[in-house]
């Protein structure tokens, strides 16, 4: 193998570009050209590949985003489109791919691996729904943006004796707004894994009223239904009786910016230069994750037959916390 392509895709978060770094230096020094593709599979797709060196990755480490650029690309998922996509891998001499992203490409990685071309994946989504790694890339400096939120919304909050709906991304996982409550010290978690009724909810903020608490702080995933917007109506309309006014923060995009917190600098330097590794010795057709604090390989077959489950067992610790 003498030349490599690396591609960010999906969803953003932070650590994306210290691991096309590490991939891109880790596979010069031995010896490899790199080839960045830009706008994930849409670029593979419209032939937007460019050649990276050690320059063309100085000085990204602490930056947020992804330089190569990402995006959705649904026709990836049709035969028409991976053929354009091995085309231009061919054309380009890119021998190897490093596919860096959440569930959706490393599906879009499996799939060019079932067509016989030498891929590894590296698990980079901020909701840690991925499978082969205990931690993905990006989720920590998210959830650090989380709680920083909760902290400063806490101060208002009983400042002015309120509660505050935060709703956190997490479209099918609640793994953001469980942590971040847990971490946060907040009294309530709505998470899309565990059905909690309109009535539980009010319930829970009247006992922390009853308790003498100053605020209500209650984290909330955006894909817990029915709803960020439906709680907050329901409680309004109850609010003389729960004693606190009802206010919504939606953290919304914030959540995927900002500079990788050193844990993710360190996770996506690992995983990248194992990824660029792996391909160069032949080992490919994985997933490189972080797994008991060692790099380990997971087939990237695993993404289409199994799903990481929430550690429900942590939504009895913060049940016990909020007291």
């Amino acid at each position: 193998m003498k030349r490599i392509g690396v591609l960010t895709s999906g969803g953003d978060g932070p650590g994306l570009n210290p691991c096309i770094r590490a991939v891109t230096r880790m596979a010069l020094g031995h010896g490899l050209e790199v080839m960045g593709i830009e706008r994930g599979y849409a670029g593979l797709m419209d032939g937007e590949i460019i050649p990276l060196d050690a320059r063309s990755v100085g000085g990204i480490i602490g930056r947020g985003g992804t330089f190569l650029g990402t995006a959705r690309a649904p026709e990836f998922k049709t035969p028409q489109g991976q053929r354009e996509a091995l085309r231009n891998l061919n054309r380009h001499g890119i021998e190897g791919l490093v596919v860096i992203g959440g569930n959706g490409s490393l599906a879009g990685a499996c799939a060019l691996h079932q067509l016989d071309f030498p891929v590894v994946g590296v698990p980079a989504t901020i909701d840690n729904d991925a499978v082969g790694t205990d931690m993905a890339i990006g989720v920590d400096t998210a959830l650090n943006t989380i709680l920083d939120a909760i902290d400063k919304i806490k101060d208002t909050a009983s400042s002015h004796q309120r509660a505050f709906l935060i709703e956190t991304m997490g479209r099918d996982t609640g793994y953001l707004a469980l942590m971040g409550g847990i971490a946060g010290g907040a009294e309530m978690v709505l998470i899309p894994e565990v059905e909690t009724t309109l009535e539980e909810v009010a319930q829970g903020l009247l006992d922390a009223y009853v308790r003498g608490k100053a605020h209500c702080i209650a984290v909330v995933a955006e894909g817990y239904k029915p709803g960020t917007q439906a709680v907050a109506d329901y409680l309004c309309e109850r609010q003389e009786e729960l004693g606190f006014e009802v206010r919504v923060t939606v953290l919304g995009h914030i959540q995927r910016g900002g500079a990788p917190m050193a844990f993710d600098r360190i996770l996506a330097t690992r995983l990248g230069a194992a990824a660029a590794r792996e391909l160069q010795e032949g080992n490919h057709g994985h997933i490189v994750g972080l797994i008991g604090n060692q790099i380990a390989l997971t087939p990237l077959e695993g993404i289409l037959i199994r799903h990481k489950k929430l550690d429900l067992s942590l939504g009895e610790l913060g049940k016990i916390m909020e007291k």
